[in-house]
């Protein structure tokens, strides 16, 4: 089955800990009602550099990395509609949709 990588982008910001607290346990049923699609819960990430042949920027530009999950899915359309129900997306963030490819290396 192809796997898909969810990266997540954007910084909700909440009104309140407890706004932050009731997203945390959204996003905990979201990935728990994922069930064995989770492949890798992943991580959330911290304030990124951006690398490039033309030196180093800091930040990670107007959409910043937030973190990452890779789960499993038959088709794009399905991880997408997975992807689709996460509260991150509520919260004001976005996330991009990625099959990983299968490569030697």
């Amino acid at each position: 089955m192809p796997k898909f990588v969810f990266a997540y982008h954007g910084a909700p910001q909440f009104k309140s800990k407890q706004d932050g607290a009731d997203h945390m346990v959204a996003w905990r049923d979201w990935m728990t009602g994922l069930g064995d699609a989770v492949v890798d819960p992943g991580v959330p990430v911290g304030k990124s550099m951006t690398v490039s042949s033309t030196g180093v920027e800091e930040g990670g530009g107007s959409n910043p990395l937030a973190g990452v999950t890779i789960v499993q899915a038959d088709t794009m359309e399905a991880a997408v509609t997975m992807a689709r129900a996460c509260p991150h997306i509520t919260a004001g963030g976005t996330i991009e949709v990625a099959e990983a490819m299968d490569m030697e290396m």
